[in-house]
């Protein structure tokens, strides 16, 4: 009797083996993708303007995604801040770039809120703020990062120069083995952009505000398993950026020390507070530091 037991075992195992697939080209590309409590993770360090998911807040409107969080200025008609956590295994997988720009359909209905067309013959492009290479695990995620919700006017050359490479050496830190926690940002009124200095692009009776400025801010720890806020310590890797929606600064790198600053000025500019889940004493500390670019690093695209 043990010895037919036992045989029945041995073909069940083999029954099982030959069933696993190990392609995985026939997945939803979802499978692919963090799976989770991802909302909770792409605001982990707290929510910088005290933005609510409520209608009688239109310029401080909370969007909870599993890809990022934004807050929307409806006035503005683009996002106050967007929040969004990174390691590698969100950019790498079964994604491609989707390209499919348009309005967010989780806008009230009553608010107006760009789509694909709306910066055309204006001389911005449509700026990413989560960028569209961050979010190459599926195709559902990436194509998450083209509602016109997480887009802003921004210059071409900015866009598609020195703000390019600082998203690339972001991903690099990323593939060094760590983890990051960004907010991106803006504020002011009015950039120079193809065609020349704009305050506002006109889209029909609607309007979108160019802004003067744009800001992102990142921590970066080494990539573990357990609870990373409690891991982001006074020692931790920040990096604060500000660098001013213009054409000029694609002639610069991102590094420039013009551009490079601190939270701490980044939340005198726009009266937010960046770091509010973190201790008192760790958030005092790094909110002041100026961070070092590593020696031979090289821009990425």
């Amino acid at each position: 009797m043990n010895k037919i037991y036992l045989l029945l075992f041995f073909a069940s195992l083999i029954l099982i083996s030959s069933c696993r697939e190990d392609d995985t080209s026939d997945r939803d590309p979802v499978e692919f993708c963090p799976i989770g409590n991802l909302v909770d993770l792409q605001m982990a360090l707290g929510n910088p303007s005290g933005a609510v998911a409520n209608v009688n807040s239109p310029n401080n409107y909370l969007m909870e995604m599993d890809e990022y969080t934004i807050s929307y200025n409806r006035d503005r008609a683009i996002a106050n801040w967007v929040s969004w956590y990174l390691s590698p295994n969100w950019f790498t997988g079964d994604g491609s770039r989707q390209d499919d720009f348009r309005a967010n359909p989780f806008i009230p209905s009553d608010w107006y809120t760009p789509n694909a067309n709306s910066y055309q013959g204006s001389g911005f492009d449509r700026g990413h703020n989560c960028p569209s290479a961050d979010r190459l695990c599926s195709d559902n995620f990436n194509s998450a990062t083209f509602f016109m919700t997480n887009m802003i006017p921004q210059a071409p050359q900015n866009n598609q120069d020195v703000w390019r490479s600082w998203e690339c050496y972001l991903r690099h830190l990323a593939n060094q083995g760590n983890e990051l926690y960004i907010v991106m940002g803006n504020y002011g009124i009015g950039g120079d952009g193809f065609f020349g200095y704009k305050e506002k692009i006109v889209d029909g009776d609607n309007e979108i505000t160019v802004p003067a400025s744009i800001w992102k801010v990142a921590i970066v720890i080494p990539e573990q398993d357990g609870d990373d806020i409690s891991r982001i310590n006074a020692q931790s890797t920040v990096i604060a950026i500000d660098i001013p929606n213009d054409q000029e600064a694609g002639d610069f790198a991102w590094d420039d020390p013009s551009f490079i600053t601190t939270v701490d000025d980044i939340e005198s500019l726009t009266g937010y507070d960046l770091f509010s889940e973190l201790p008192d004493n760790v958030e005092s500390v790094l909110e002041n530091k100026v961070h070092d670019v590593e020696a031979g690093y090289q821009a990425c695209f």
